[in-house]
């Protein structure tokens, strides 16, 4: 094996995307509208020219200053210094007040970490609070906030939305919050949400977000290990799993409800609106004093795994990581600046998650971005209603919302009639074929698939909720080809994010100036990457470098010499690939690779991918074989969900009912088909295999058994984390008897 050289990308963006049509009104400097004092009938024809004359020079001043501010009001929003005002690392950090720091690394919430700056990431740190301070004084009246209530949006200002984050800072003080202890969030999305998360890191504290699917367990795990002072709930639901633990959290002090009225009489239990009523004999000064002292180096945000691997650990997050990532990665995605055009987006994603409270909330603040609360049903079916209602600008979704979607179409268009169907399947052959082409060509689209995409494609996106949307992204796990594919049919380009908690989410970005077909795009403007141990193919361990790289695990000093080398690269765990151009493929976990008994390396990825495509009626498919003497599958039914529960039901979905009818199969249900009771559908299933087996490039990477499993995997059922990723141990343990019948 051979160690993978470095492939850096430290560049800033060239162009500015969208911001040159930007119309800007200020009017040119130097400019006189005074009048010639000689105008008068009978002053001389000579002094006419030379006012006319002057009159020139300062039209050219007027046009070249106004150019020179032009241009570096564009160069600031995409980060670019002329050569003149290039600086030095020791000359940016000399105007700045950092935290004292030895190491790139610290695993206590109080420690300070050094920066990993380098002259071409000379962005001078900045904390949150700077960040958001200087958002208010460019977009100050602009809208901030959207929420639904009684069926009519109600929306702040950015100016109302900072001082609204001051008031929960006083209030959190007042409750006794103590400097980089936590104020964990529990629930889903709302303006509350951002308040307390804001105002606990304006009040000094550490903000961390708890899964609302969480259990009580694990709720209580996350607020022992960060010291929670405060909970933030958001309903009855939530502030019960946090009473059947209190007992067992000394760190403690209050809780906080921010929806739906107090059921209960409880001690040191606050309703929202008397919670924000608590501070106000804090005074600002005081509050002001706190925030001068924070540094850009210092810890802010705390951000749980989500225990796929194990028990969840404390990705600390400093202010330089959140502001700097909050800039870079959205610029590489192509975000504008509201003052150029202001973008809007739905909140409806996990805001524990490190995608949704990046793209959500820090991005946000950034670049005045309008944002909706979703209902928090979105997920049971209320999204798209909302999406509709709102018409967002961009939205980005896991793979498992762009799939559900993508199932909403398919069961829309198999209730069309004939002329429909044909209609749409003729267009959307188009819109893949014009992609493919113009990906790999850099053709123009043609114009039969320009009259296919304004007579039947507009008409599908709008069903989504999406027909003014401009850019759709996809991040917090892998997304299937299949799926990506639908979408290029849709004239929808999926632009794929790739990242970790421990690089405060995207490392990677795809965008309209950087995308290419299964690949998760290019580095971020600024970050570095190179592959660890290369083999043959080029494929090696996917290591990361830059100012997103997170502070150290909390209180986990052997995890975190894990997970950074003795240079301080982040070890991603993956494995990828990059082609001449900068572009990544991910090719494989390291932690999920297979290695059999015959010392076969399988990566298990692709074929479950191929598997998914090659028989529709599967849901999900995990490989098994770590260890073993050939490989084996588990398999799942595509089915309906519970609206209430998100549980899966036993009743086949549309697709896969359409699916058992064309076998010429008489199956309704999930059980009428596993154990083997439906022949063709299993034979179905077996031809599938074969397919995928015919392709392998070796004798052990084919499946030699399966089965096909009682229930389709969820979140709610443990197989699934709340991103929707495999939860692979899980199900290890939960179908270890299914799996251990394959090698009996």
């Amino acid at each position: 094996m051979r160690t993978g050289s470095i492939r850096e990308r430290c560049f800033f963006m060239p162009t500015l995307g969208r911001c040159s049509s930007a119309t800007f009104t200020r009017p040119l400097t130097g400019m006189s509208t005074t009048k010639c004092s000689a105008a008068t009938p009978d002053h001389n024809e000579n002094h006419q020219e030379s006012c006319v004359e002057e009159l020139g020079d300062r039209l050219v001043l007027s046009a070249q200053r106004f150019m020179t501010d032009l241009k570096k009001e564009a160069e600031e929003a995409v980060g670019v210094k002329s050569r003149e005002e290039k600086e030095s690392v020791e000359e940016v950090l000399s105007n700045v007040s950092l935290a004292p720091a030895q190491s790139l690394w610290t695993t206590e919430a109080s420690g300070s970490v050094k920066l990993r700056m380098d002259e071409d990431c000379l962005q001078e740190p900045i904390t949150v609070h700077q960040m958001f301070k200087a958002s208010v004084e460019k977009y100050n009246s602009l809208w901030a906030l959207a929420t639904r209530k009684k069926d009519k949006w109600e929306k702040i200002t950015f100016s109302e939305y900072y001082h609204r984050c001051r008031t929960a800072a006083r209030s959190f003080l007042k409750l006794g919050l103590e400097r980089f202890h936590s104020v964990a969030i529990l629930g889903f999305n709302s303006a509350e949400w951002f308040f307390s998360a804001v105002g606990t890191i304006f009040a000094g504290g550490v903000m961390t977000g708890i899964y609302a699917t969480n259990s009580p367990e694990a709720c209580h795990h996350v607020a022992s290990d960060s010291k929670a002072n405060i909970i933030v709930v958001e309903n009855q639901k939530q502030l019960d799993k946090i009473l059947q633990v209190r007992d067992r959290l000394p760190h403690l002090k209050a809780i906080v409800q921010y929806s739906g009225p107090l059921q209960k009489t409880v001690s040191n239990l606050y309703s929202w609106e008397e919670f924000m009523e608590l501070g106000q004999d804090i005074p600002e000064k005081d509050l002001d004093e706190i925030i001068r002292s924070q540094k850009a180096n210092q810890c802010c945000v705390l951000i749980y795994t989500s225990g796929t691997t194990g028990k969840p650990k404390g990705v600390m997050l400093s202010h330089d990581n959140i502001t700097w990532t909050a800039h870079h990665a959205s610029r590489a995605g192509d975000v504008q600046p509201a003052n150029s055009r202001q973008e809007s987006l739905v909140s409806y994603l996990p805001l524990s998650h490190i995608a949704a409270q990046i793209y959500d909330l820090w991005t946000g603040i950034q670049w005045g971005e309008l944002v909706y609360f979703a209902q928090p049903d979105a997920l049971k079916g209320t999204l798209i209603s909302t999406l509709k209602d709102v018409h967002p600008s961009s939205h980005m979704g896991v793979p498992r919302v762009w799939e559900k979607m993508m199932e909403k179409i398919k069961e829309g268009i198999a209730h069309s009639g004939y002329l429909k169907k044909k209609m749409v399947t003729w267009a959307m052959t188009l819109s893949l074929e014009a992609h493919q082409k113009g990906i790999n060509k850099g053709e123009e689209r043609p114009f039969l698939f320009s009259l296919a995409d304004s007579l039947v494609l507009e008409k599908l996106r709008a069903e989504l909720g999406l027909s003014e949307c401009l850019k759709f992204f996809s991040g917090a796990a892998p997304i299937g080809k299949e799926t990506v594919e639908f979408f290029l049919a849709l004239n929808i380009i999926l632009y794929e994010a790739y990242g970790m908690s421990e690089s405060t989410g995207p490392h990677f970005m795809s965008g309209p100036k950087a995308y290419r077909l299964a690949s998760c795009g290019k580095v971020v403007p600024g970050c570095k990457f190179k592959l660890a141990n290369e083999d043959g193919d080029g494929n090696g361990e996917v290591c990361f470098w830059g100012r997103n790289v997170f502070m150290g695990y909390l209180n986990l000093e052997d995890k975190t010499r894990e997970t950074l080398d003795k240079d301080g690269w982040l070890r991603s765990g993956d494995l990828g690939r990059a082609d001449k151009d900068g572009f990544l493929y991910i090719t494989g976990r390291m932690k999920e690779l297979i290695i059999t008994a015959g010392g076969e390396n399988i990566p298990p990825l692709p074929i479950e991918d191929a598997v998914k495509k090659e028989i529709p009626i599967i849901s999900n498919a995990m490989l098994i074989g770590d260890n073993r003497k050939f490989l084996s599958m588990l398999l799942t039914l595509k089915c309906s969900f519970n609206a209430e529960t998100m549980e899966p039901t036993d009743n086949l979905s549309l697709e896969a009912l359409e699916c058992c009818q064309q076998l010429g199969s008489q199956a309704k249900k999930v059980s009428d088909i596993t154990g083997e009771k439906d022949k063709e559908v299993y034979q179905f299933i077996q031809n599938g295999i074969d397919n995928v087996n015919s392709r392998a490039v070796s004798n052990a990477q084919r499946i030699q058994k399966w089965t096909v499993l009682p229930k389709d995997f969820s979140v709610s059922g443990g197989e699934l984390g709340p991103t929707m990723k495999l939860r692979r141990p899980v199900v290890l343990e939960l179908y270890r008897q299914e799996i251990e019948k394959f090698y009996m």
